[in-house]
């Protein structure tokens, strides 16, 4: 590319982007997790998730303007992922929001600015586009930015027509893009064309909300919502071809090349396809991990196992046969750790479950080989396009590797049935995840012109008589449902609580002398409470009368858990840093979670002042004292808002004289001393600037303390030493341990150095340099790569290749000298990758010196054997 930008790392590109607007008066807000608390999305696709309810008008607005670099994933694209320059699963979104302030003139001038001013792009390379009836956004851009008319674009509602999904905020946008080839002119303008354009930046002006029948309805305020691409700004500042070759994304691919003896730059181009999904994947695997999620066949544990297990197969197609991931991994943490520092505090659990899920995954592969060679058993004319998708979709097992064995069996696959049936599941897959619906349950909306808003009666009463409003199965409305049936519920009026503010639903029975229900959840959307449980006997009819009972014991729990919350944020705030602000918070029956911001780590003095704190206010017995009043009001006395929390004009106030007063419609207990006790559990990060404390209060701190008690009971038995003497023995116990793994290491590599020293007589010379290719039964890998240096050394300019079974695994080490690789062009990362496939395994390393590792044992002759004629052709 001949153009010169000034260069600037993502780092710097996501930092200016943010400074930029918080000197514009926007608060830098936080990314939310990827794991959103919207229940009606999956995953977070977009910058404007986290704001939702304030566009909708459900909860008032914080802050007049914010900025934030949110982490986003979407999967309904994902097979173009590492095909086109851009399609990514992973991605951060650079955005700037305005909740009824500025609009249209502010956003675009400031857009502007932003693009060619601090990012430096020139003006001439830039092209606006603007939806066809926008005529106000058109003006700007033309009379006070200064584009030519010809270089702004009207583009019909597909293009320029903001929307998060079938219903809900909505508005024409406009979009920036940067043309990679101005010197085609500006004839036939083709945005299209993602060879010459990329949008980079979409100001989204979102003034509509868009009801079930497509109505469009002004919204309360017009707001601002954009998002600037991270990948593709760094992509365009650092002149690279496709936004994996930004240092935000390629030293991921880099490990993965060196792990598989690969260089990029020459690789062909399904190589560099398979190393760039690897190094996208890995980065959306690491932070859905670091988010909380779990590798299951359902839901978000789906698309991360979907996603591990591309990792895996493409993998597999570079030729890496052993486990990898963990080792790419590493990279990925390590660029993410400043900007998301909970991807290396959960380090462990990221690699233990990429560990689980490729041992596993790597196990389905050989079932799948197997599969493949009993269809080939049968002697078909054709593998048919379902049984190679049933491979590939079941499997795992690439369409690639199924021709390539078809062919060497002399057989073709059906490739057009297999894309048939690869686009049928990519049709399935974007109706599943293409938009954001905004709706907590579609069949509701329906629903919500028939039934009244729930009434609730929980603050004052644990049960009532009810009316069954609706029954649904499934999400759709039925009339009945008998014992067995997974039902939502609604209910004219319910002691139940539903989820919201962070505190959990309530459970507990809806019962008449015929029927049981079982209540295992509530939500509400908006004033209509859904109640999720299981019909346990008779049939459950809507319109009859039930009588609708909580679990005290879980209320009281959850009371006195929502009720430390309240507590732990007022010592965080009296303690650490008055500016503290709630960030998120969980309410559950048996612990609490409260996310809050702060640019350090807490130290163990404060988190113990806190905790001690905390008691104390419980153990003064403060009495609550609840009252509803107007917002400002409650607002001007000082009462701080709970996140995530929807406000009305008249709110709820929950004052605990002297020590918290919150806006908040959970549940809490009558005074500080019924919580009993709270122990604080743990304190992490979770993203740049938010700490998160979970902990425990009431009965559940018994239940806690309970089983540390076991604990250090069972280690004192076993150790025969008293509670306060476990550490100093433990530490004796690590030092006795260490010198011992020390003593059998130096005994190891004497005995693995006494051993080789007797092959040096049995090498042999190709021209002037002597090779030695042998095997030492026992030795592990560390002692076996001590061993092949010392030989190598001693035999000066040479060649050596030593191999070992250990514990049932192979070892292979490759030391080269100086000569060998600089004038016979061998590098030992390489040779001794390509050997250890073999033996079904793989590794690599210095061009000097390299190890490598496999699974068959029985294999490491032969592998001995052909390392030892490459060597002998290679240097002759």
């Amino acid at each position: 590319m001949s153009y010169s930008p000034q260069f600037l790392s993502g780092s710097e590109i996501r930092q200016k982007f943010l400074n930029f607007y918080a000197e514009r008066q926007h608060k830098i807000m936080p990314s939310a997790s990827l794991v959103p608390e919207d229940p009606t999305v999956l995953l977070t696709i977009a910058g404007m998730l986290q704001f939702k309810p304030i566009f909708l008008g459900q909860r008032p607005r914080e802050v007049n303007r914010a900025t934030t670099s949110q982490k986003c994933i979407r999967t309904n694209d994902i097979e173009n992922v590492g095909r086109t320059a851009r399609h990514h699963t992973f991605f951060e979104m650079l955005g700037n929001f305005s909740f009824g302030d500025y609009f249209k003139e502010q956003a675009i001038a400031w857009g502007w600015e932003i693009s060619t001013e601090v990012f430096g792009l020139p003006p001439e390379r830039l092209i606006v586009s603007v939806f066809e009836e926008d005529d106000e956004a058109f003006a700007i851009w033309r009379d006070q930015i200064g584009i030519p008319p010809h270089r702004i674009q009207r583009m019909g509602e597909e293009d320029n027509f903001w929307k998060s999904g079938p219903t809900g905020p909505c508005g024409p946008c406009s979009e920036i893009y940067y043309d990679f080839h101005p010197e085609k002119g500006d004839d036939n303008i083709d945005l299209e064309d993602d060879s010459r354009f990329i949008e980079f930046y979409n100001l989204v002006f979102m003034q509509y909300n868009r009801d079930a029948d497509g109505n469009l309805t002004p919204l309360q305020n017009q707001n601002i919502d954009t998002g600037m691409g991270l990948e593709r700004m760094a992509q365009i500042l650092q002149c690279v071809p496709n936004n994996y070759e930004t240092d935000l994304i390629f030293p991921i691919i880099k490990t993965a090349a060196d792990l598989a003896g690969i260089d990029y730059a020459k690789s062909d181009d399904k190589t560099k396809v398979s190393l760039k999904v690897i190094g996208d994947h890995l980065r959306a695997v690491v932070h859905l991990i670091a988010d909380g999620v779990t590798a299951s066949n359902v839901g978000r544990g789906y698309i991360l196992r979907r996603l591990i297990r591309r990792v895996v197969r493409h993998g597999r197609l570079i030729g890496i046969t052993g486990e990898f991931t963990t080792k790419v991994a590493e990279t990925a943490i390590g660029l993410s750790e400043d900007v998301y520092p909970n991807t290396r505090e959960r380090e462990r659990v990221i690699k233990g479950e990429l560990q689980r899920e490729e041992s596993r995954f790597l196990e389905t592969l050989e079932r799948g080989e197997k599969l493949l060679a009993e269809l080939l058993a049968k002697q078909p004319d054709q593998i048919s396009g379902q049984d190679a998708f049933v491979l590939y979709d079941t499997y795992g097992f690439p369409l690639e590797l199924t021709q390539e064995i078809a062919e060497e069996n002399g057989l073709t696959v059906d490739v057009d049935g297999f894309e048939a049936e690869m686009s049928a599941q990519r049709k399935r897959s974007q109706a599943a995840h293409e938009t954001i619906d905004l709706t907590v349950q579609g069949s509701l909306d329906k629903l919500a012109e028939q039934i009244h808003p729930t009434t609730f009666l929980g603050y004052d009463f644990p049960d009532s008589e009810a009316t069954v409003e609706a029954v649904l199965i499934a999400g759709k409305s039925v009339t009945e449902a008998v014992a067995g049936s997974e039902v939502q519920i609604v209910l004219d009026q319910t002691p139940f609580y539903g989820e919201s503010g962070g505190q959990i639903g309530d459970r507990g029975y809806l019962t008449t002398s015929d029927v049981i229900v079982r209540v295992d959840d509530v939500k509400k959307d908006s004033d209509i409470f859904i109640h999720f449980g299981r019909v346990e006997r008779g049939t459950l009819t809507a319109g009859i009368t039930v009588n609708a009972r909580i679990d005290r014991a879980c209320r009281r729990r959850a009371q006195a858990n929502h009720t430390a919350t309240h507590l732990l944020q007022a010592a965080l705030k009296l303690i650490v840093d008055p500016g503290i602000s709630q960030a998120g918070s969980l309410v559950a029956f048996d612990r609490l979670r409260f996310d809050f911001n702060c640019p350090r780590a807490l130290t163990t003095e404060e988190l113990q002042q806190v905790e001690n704190q905390v008691n104390s206010w419980i153990a003064e017995a403060h009495p609550a004292t609840v009252t509803q009043m107007a917002l400002e009001e409650a607002k001007n006395k000082g009462a701080i808002a709970m996140f995530g929390e929807k406000y009305a004009a008249v709110v709820r106030v929950v004052d605990y004289p002297g020590v918290s007063m919150e806006l908040c419609g959970g549940t809490h207990v009558t005074n500080t001393a019924e919580i009993g006790l709270f122990k604080i559990v743990s304190e992490t990060g979770i993203a740049a600037g938010i700490r998160r404390i979970e902990a425990v209060a009431g009965q559940s701190v018994l239940d806690y303390l309970n089983v540390r008690d076991a604990v250090v009971k069972e280690l004192g038995d076993r150790l025969k030493a008293k509670p306060e003497e476990l550490p100093e023995r433990f530490t004796n116990l690590q030092a006795e341990l260490k010198t011992t793994q020390k003593q059998l290491e130096a005994v190891k590599a004497e005995l693995a150095i006494a051993q080789s020293d007797q092959l040096l007589s049995t090498a042999e010379r190709v021209g002037d340099l002597p090779i030695l290719v042998a095997e030492l039964p026992g030795v592990d890998g560390e002692s076996l790569k001590t061993a092949a240096e010392r030989l190598q050394q001693k035999l000066g300019e040479s060649a050596v290749v030593l191999g070992s079974v250990s514990d049932g695994k192979v070892s292979l080490v490759a030391a080269f000298s100086p000569v060998v690789v600089k004038d016979k062009k061998l590098q030992a990362g390489k040779f001794i990758g390509a050997i250890a496939k073999l033996c079904g395994g793989g590794g690599g390393g210095r061009p000097n010196l390299a190890q490598a590792g496999g699974r068959d044992p029985s294999k490491l002759p032969e592998a001995l054997s052909t390392a030892k004629s490459q060597l002998i052709d290679a240097l002759k």
